[in-house]
């Protein structure tokens, strides 16, 4: 038995017995490191190095830009712009609740936040206006997974890191990707609320669109901020993430009011909670390359399937994503599954930036298909609905993003723009 085999199998008995993931593809990289023949003093060098990167500063800014819209009442008055443009529709409700999670993705960058603010305050409105509550929060579970597609993502940040390159270049992939998936699920709430009569209809008001616009200024200011910055280049996706953090807190505190300084502590405290599960996995990540590099473990893989050609590829690569999407969260997923597949992919032709935006797609959708999806988990705990009843309306959802991930996989076109 090859050392890949072995050591993957002895990791995969770890994760059937529960071992957190950190833990399993450290002890992975201990047991790489001994078959590749490298220095296991190897492994503290390789990991200071590797976090001991600029561009990595942008996640924990942009875990505590969502953290400060949330508290801050910015994302509350995002909801109620978003409806107010929908509510004309059969299902403008959980329409709105999608475009929210849009909005509410432009300037946090995370799918789990975006599911948890939505949810908390969508889901009480929807069961008020007369939805089933478990479609209502397969509804903010399924637009949680805008979250990491549209810019700026966390998951971008990682995945630019992980493969050198442009995160400017990979945030424009996103946006109309993080669209398209926008509209397909819109386009599921709608049928599915217009069949079982579901919400009220109101009649358009363009006064109300304009008054709840005005409303929700410090929502769009900060979307603009941050899009207008890196794309103009004024400023880098990392200026930007600590930019729009310190207009947060200025609108929280001294605008809207609804953020305490003396809560502060206990705010940021929350994302570093969040952040201290997420770096660690990014620094072992470096250390499991660099064995897979010395174990070439690439040409092991591109053997077998370089024979396919191109659609043999791009074929494997879609089911292995989907199936680690649907076991794992996204950030140790593409630490485990990228350093060996981009490259099969970009040596067969297939463009490095589109290939991060379909790998991410994937990804994306594993957020609502079980048996994992951690958005479910999410929904479940804001909604009060138990994971296995929202698992059923969620998958039209998923349907939804399956068309989306398809057109983004056909059309490179709408990712290289």
């Amino acid at each position: 038995m090859d050392p890949i085999t072995l050591i993957s199998l002895g990791a995969g008995a770890l994760f059937v017995l529960g071992v957190p993931i950190l833990v399993i593809i450290g002890l992975w990289c201990v047991g790489g490191c001994v078959f590749a023949g490298l220095s296991l003093a190897n492994l503290g060098t390789t990991l200071f190095e590797g976090l001991n990167s600029y561009s990595l500063l942008a996640m924990p800014l942009f875990v505590a830009t969502g953290d400060l819209i949330g508290a801050s009442g910015i994302a509350k008055r995002l909801t109620d712009f978003a409806y107010a443009c929908m509510c004309w529709f059969r299902g403008g409700l959980a329409m709105a609740s999608i475009m929210a999670c849009g909005f509410f993705a432009a300037i946090s960058g995370s799918n789990s936040a975006t599911a948890a603010t939505i949810g908390s305050i969508m889901h009480p409105e929807m069961t008020k206006d007369g939805y089933d509550k478990k479609f209502a929060a397969a509804t903010v579970a399924a637009g949680g997974t805008v979250g990491i597609i549209i810019p700026p993502s966390i998951v971008f940040i990682t995945y630019g890191f992980l493969m050198n390159l442009c995160v400017s270049d990979l945030f424009l992939a996103g946006l109309f990707p993080g669209i398209l998936m926008c509209v397909c699920m819109g386009l599921v709430a709608f049928f599915l609320s217009w069949k079982n009569k579901w919400g009220t209809v109101k009649p358009l008001s363009v006064k109300r669109i304009g008054s709840t616009a005005l409303h929700a200024y410090l929502g769009f200011f900060a979307i603009g901020l941050i899009l207008y910055g890196i794309y103009t280049g004024q400023f880098s996706p990392t200026e930007s993430a600590a930019v729009c953090v310190g207009f947060c807190l200025i609108a929280g505190t001294g605008i809207t009011r609804q953020i305490k300084l003396r809560a502060l502590p206990d705010l940021f405290f929350k994302s570093g909670r969040i952040v201290g599960m997420i770096i660690p996995l990014v620094g072992v990540s470096m250390v499991m390359q660099q064995c897979l590099s010395a174990l070439e473990a690439d040409k092991w893989l591109f053997e077998r399937l370089s024979g396919y050609g191109y659609t043999g590829i791009m074929i494997a690569s879609v089911i292995i994503i989907f199936i680690v999407g649907m076991l794992m969260e996204s950030i140790p997923a593409i630490t485990i599954v990228v350093p060996i597949l981009a490259p099969i992919a970009h040596a067969a032709g297939v463009d490095p930036v589109h290939y991060a935006t379909i790998v991410l797609v994937g990804m994306a959708i594993g957020f609502v298909t079980p048996p994992f999806g951690l958005n479910l988990f999410v929904a479940s705990a804001v909604c009060g609905v138990s994971y296995a009843q929202i698992v059923k309306p969620t998958i039209w959802y998923i349907a939804a993003l399956l068309v989306a991930w398809g057109l983004t996989i056909f059309f490179p076109a709408l990712c290289l723009v």
